[in-house]
């Protein structure tokens, strides 16, 4: 007996527009007739692109319910690299979706793939089921009832969350108050968000300080830049400290208050995730509740 459709589903997938929104960050548009069956449950909402071959053969896995399953089967010299990505947009009734990757040289398929792309070039995407009636998942934008400070963190890799994320608020008709701090490898990969008026945004280039770990200006901006509200939830229990004991540090953690006025969302590389989380719940005494942390990459891999 059929179990009904799967949560998520294979998607084949062409390039139709591909445009440089900064030198770091390309918005590629693309195509299937199947996107009317795609769904997109948050403004974070993660998918995986699966990509061609090293000798530039496109991916071809075969849809049968268990996509994961049958990647793993794959010898590895014909198993497709896949990387996570946002769902920055899809627009099913049109057949179209969104995504904005980093450029980053040749170094890794994804940035190597973007790159060089042509229109009418292949792939494929691992992404929610529209068909599926269960509860979504692949995303961490849970802001609780009755939030009105939000707090956003992001370097380059999450950047497009967030501003999927500053989107959906700016349709709402009284939005919270935003924080927002995004590092960015160069001065030219700033844009401009001052339509946003209901967020104070702070653009971090790295290479202002060419030598810092990555996600340390993200720390010293919030050190000095950070006005945490004085109804945000804060840890009353000292034994709660516990959970900084570096062998109790995990990278992806997500928030989950009933209700409060104060709401964070981080996402960088993974040491920046760990040296913020630190400096909220130790040094600002917030409610790890209150956080969705997620350690986006590793700078180490």
């Amino acid at each position: 007996m059929s179990s009904g459709p799967s949560s998520y589903k294979i998607f084949d997938v062409t390039l139709k527009e591909s445009v440089a929104m900064t030198p770091s960050l390309q918005h590629c548009v693309f195509y299937s007739e199947d996107v009317a069956n795609m769904a997109r449950h948050a403004p974070d909402q993660r998918i995986k692109v699966v990509l061609p071959l090293a000798g530039g053969e496109p991916p071809c896995l075969v849809d049968n319910g268990g996509w994961y399953p049958a990647w793993l089967a794959l010898p590895a010299e014909r198993r497709p690299p896949m990387r996570t990505y946002t769902l920055r947009n899809v627009r099913p009734a049109q057949g179209e979706l969104d995504i904005d990757f980093v450029r980053n040289g040749d170094n890794g398929p994804a940035s190597r793939w973007v790159n060089h792309a042509r229109i009418g070039d292949r792939l494929q995407l691992i992404a929610p089921n529209a068909a599926f009636d269960g509860n979504g998942s692949g995303f961490e934008w849970l802001p609780p009832d009755g939030v009105r400070q939000v707090l956003l963190v992001a370097d380059e890799t999450a950047l497009p969350a967030a501003l999927s994320i500053l989107e959906s608020l700016s349709a709402q008709a009284s939005p919270p108050q935003v924080q927002a701090f995004f590092e960015v490898p160069l001065c030219t990969d700033v844009q401009a968000l001052d339509h946003y008026t209901f967020a104070k945004i702070h653009w971090l280039p790295r290479e202002e300080q060419p030598h810092q770990p990555y996600g340390q200006s993200l720390l010293a901006a919030l050190q000095t830049r950070l006005q945490i509200p004085d109804d945000a939830p804060r840890t009353q229990d000292e034994a709660a400290q516990g959970i900084l004991r570096p062998e109790l540090e995990q990278m992806w953690e997500s928030a989950a208050p009933a209700h409060s006025a104060f709401y964070g969302w981080i996402a960088c590389e993974s040491s920046g995730v760990k040296a913020l989380r630190r400096y909220l719940i130790h040094s600002c005494g917030l409610q790890r509740e209150t956080l969705s942390l997620m350690a986006y990459w590793c700078h180490s891999r």
